[in-house]
């Protein structure tokens, strides 16, 4: 079982590489959904990344569709939007013999409304105060729904105690 974090049609290469580093912290699969509103070598792409590139599984898709083929069980399917009626912290994330996959429309637009309209019972949304503001930033909300993923599959397969060096200590 694993879990992934999808970018459909990202556009903004610092919010890719701050989620890629999310990606890279929490042993999460990065898909990114084409075209990308950016070049894969730019240097904020990098930057925002940091060195952690060599340590991400990022897998491409052409577009929508050919995503939606790699993903093993539908119903494990979540698309994340403001306009969602359930919230984040509602499904049960437990782990189980499928992977999740928890998809994020583009920075301006997000998803596809037709998309979104057809697939409604797997949209989650991150509460907010919408009089204040739009919406949140991708990599902050990628961030949230991955680590109450996390949460609820007891941090499965991260260390639970960062160990430093005894000099450090005094």
């Amino acid at each position: 079982m694993t879990n992934h974090i999808a970018l459909f049609e990202p556009l903004f290469p610092a919010n890719t590489g701050n989620i890629a580093r999310t990606c890279a912290g929490t042993d999460t699969v990065l898909d990114l959904i084409k075209p990308l509103g950016f070049s894969v070598d730019d240097a904020h792409l990098k930057r925002a990344g940091l060195d952690y590139w060599d340590k991400v599984d990022v897998r491409y898709h052409e577009n929508l569709p050919a995503f939606l083929e790699t993903v093993t069980d539908p119903q494990q399917l979540y698309l994340v939007s403001k306009f969602a009626e359930r919230d984040y912290t509602e499904p049960d994330y437990q782990v189980n013999d499928h992977d999740h996959f928890f998809l994020f429309g583009k920075e301006t637009t997000g998803l596809p409304e037709p998309f979104m309209r057809a697939h409604m019972e797997q949209c989650i949304r991150i509460p907010q105060d919408d009089e204040h503001i739009r919406a949140l930033n991708l990599s902050n909300s990628a961030a949230i729904v991955i680590y109450e993923v996390l949460r609820q599959q007891s941090f499965l397969n991260l260390e639970r105690v960062h160990r430093y060096p005894h000099d450090k200590l005094k």
